[in-house]
């Protein structure tokens, strides 16, 4: 039972999250923490990290064949984003079995951030259609790379793809519209996520190669479930769902594990 309700997570997390610009971290670790009781160490960050990858894939394609993508804004946030995420992976590193905490205790933070930003956006734009999208504004070409390496360290260290961090960095930093920063946010992404893979089985200790290796075959299937709902998703949020709904049921996630995490924060401070 509890394999089909990661799978079926999986595929709905990742569907949900693709229109958003967003990999669906955030959600796919605390479901293979709480539904398959998998610790928050280096090897549930990868997994996390592979289905991210798998999402902004199949997303990014998707709204890069739209025409929503800036190729100058995403070049210069991903140079930070790189080094960010390498960083990442050398706190992940340092921290060994201390991660769990300080990996709740950010992800409130993030969550947070996240829940206030999106809605503010819902009650200042509401409902919305876009059809086109030009850059709005000058770039900040120094703004943009930190907030990529910010971005590209919480991917590391959270396991996620942090565009809950690059899509208000280009909307603001770059003055891209909404589907423009989401593309240009997947296809961040689709090359900072496997530098991130691959800094953590290269370096993590403990033999995370052998410990990935030794997964239950249905492990290797949840990519392809996450690459799969990616692009059902990016396809039926581009022209079939509005924005207002998609942003209403992330918040409503994002809600959910953030209840969950202050829980356990508690838990652990008593």
């Amino acid at each position: 039972m509890d394999v089909v309700l990661v799978m079926l997570g999986v595929f709905v997390i990742a569907f949900a999250f693709a229109p958003l610009g967003l990999g669906g971290g955030m959600l796919f670790v605390p479901l293979l923490h709480y539904a398959l009781k998998q610790p928050i160490d280096s090897t549930t960050l990868a997994i996390s990290l592979a289905l991210t990858w798998a999402v902004s894939i199949g997303s990014g394609a998707r709204h890069r064949r739209e025409g929503f993508y800036d190729k100058e804004s995403t070049m210069s946030t991903l140079y930070g984003a790189v080094v960010g995420a390498l960083i990442g992976v050398g706190v992940v590193n340092a921290l060994g079995n201390d991660l769990d905490v300080l990996f709740k205790l950010i992800s409130v933070f993030v969550l947070v951030w996240a829940l206030v930003k999106t809605w503010k956006k819902q009650r200042d734009t509401g409902l919305q259609t876009i059809t086109h999208e030009s850059r709005n504004g000058s770039m900040n070409h120094f703004k943009l790379r930190l907030g990529g390496g910010f971005g590209g360290m919480l991917s590391s260290l959270l396991g996620v793809g942090a565009g809950v961090i690059y899509v208000p960095t280009l909307q603001h930093q770059a003055g891209l519209g909404a589907r423009a920063s989401i593309g240009s946010s997947l296809t961040i992404m689709t090359a900072v996520v496997p530098v991130a893979i691959f800094a953590l089985l290269t370096t993590a200790q403990g033999g995370l190669i052998q410990q990935l290796g030794g997964l239950a075959w249905w492990f290797y299937l949840l990519p392809a479930l996450a690459f799969f709902g990616a692009t059902v998703g990016a396809t039926f949020g581009i022209t079939k769902v509005s924005q207002e709904r998609i942003m209403l049921l992330f918040m409503f996630m994002i809600a959910v594990v953030l209840i969950r995490y202050l829980g356990d924060i508690v838990d652990i401070m008593t």
